[in-house]
């Protein structure tokens, strides 16, 4: 995932008024029936009766050796119905590969495209906690904490349901909302990345996003011999990189030899700069073009 921000200054509220922008590639896919929570349960990485109605968490989707398929947000908006909020894989390509293990569970999956997912920045503390509010036009608001470390704005990840009026993409705020991201070491996730990382290695542990606890699912058992017998090798890492074209990611970092050591996950344009994450040894230098890359440290800015 790349995305590029031109001017912080930008996009600074006027007069009060946060404007809503649209969210691309975010998808919904909706759970329901009597066996919905106990079929995603059974599927995905985190705890889900951790959950009360109209409570989330960051989770996700596993396969058999531990590489995560997907990272969504799970809402439990009743005790038969869930959504999976997805920020990067299609809500229908994930209920395909949910659907083989279906069998006789009560269960239906639906992608919802008529919904739409958006987001607000806002100059209004928002309590972080893992709940939803609902409008009276049926909208969903969920506050995702401060935009940055100076908790001046904050971001609002809205779902407004169908009839509303459509949202336009805006870039300047979409950069910023991708920055966030990067910064508290939120992976974004495209086709190629996928199936690459356990959750360890993407430090998910920092949003409690899986459960070494709960019970069987698929690649529970990778994840718990992580947990339990130590921390991953290589773990997630937030750079200062040199702008330029190529910084994308796939690009390759390496050491101080020119040996390959990790390729760019993310990566954002900004003020004359990029930054970047990455998936290498805690304590192993990196370079690009010969030059060693500044670590910085990735920031407590999502609710968990």
């Amino acid at each position: 995932m790349i995305g590029k921000l031109e001017s912080p200054e930008g996009a600074r509220q006027n007069d009060g008024i946060a404007p809503v922008f649209a969210l691309p590639g975010w998808s919904i896919l909706s759970l329901t029936g009597t066996d919905a929570l106990a079929f995603a349960q059974a599927q995905l990485m985190n705890d889900l009766t951790r959950l009360a109605d109209g409570q989330w968490q960051w989770n996700g989707w596993l396969n058999p050796k531990g590489r995560v398929i997907a990272l969504c947000i799970a809402l439990r908006r009743d005790a038969e119905s869930l959504w999976l909020l997805l920020p990067d894989m299609p809500a229908e390509e994930l209920a395909d590969g949910l659907r083989r293990y279906v069998f006789r569970s009560k269960v239906v999956l639906a992608p919802l495209p008529d919904w739409q997912a958006a987001g607000r920045i806002t100059v209004t503390c928002e309590v972080t906690e893992c709940a939803i509010r609902e409008g009276s036009d049926g909208a969903l608001t969920l506050p995702l904490g401060p935009l940055d470390d100076s908790r001046i704005s904050w971001r609002q990840l809205l779902l407004l349901p169908p009839g509303a009026d459509a949202v336009m993409t805006d870039m300047e705020s979409w950069s910023r909302w991708l920055l966030a991201d990067l910064r508290a070491g939120l992976p974004r996730l495209d086709e190629q990345q996928r199936e690459q990382f356990t959750p360890q290695m993407l430090a998910l542990d920092r949003l409690r996003a899986y459960s070494v606890k709960k019970g069987c699912y698929p690649g529970q058992e990778v994840v718990s011999r992580t947990h339990y017998l130590g921390k991953a090798k290589r773990r997630l890492q937030r750079f200062r990189m040199p702008a330029g074209t190529d910084v994308k990611p796939g690009v390759a970092i390496s050491n101080e030899n020119g040996e390959p050591l990790s390729t760019l996950l993310n990566v954002v344009e900004c003020d004359g700069h990029s930054e970047a994450l990455a998936i290498l040894d805690e304590s192993a230098p990196a370079y690009f073009r010969d030059q060693q890359l500044e670590r910085l440290p990735l920031l407590d800015l999502l609710p968990t």
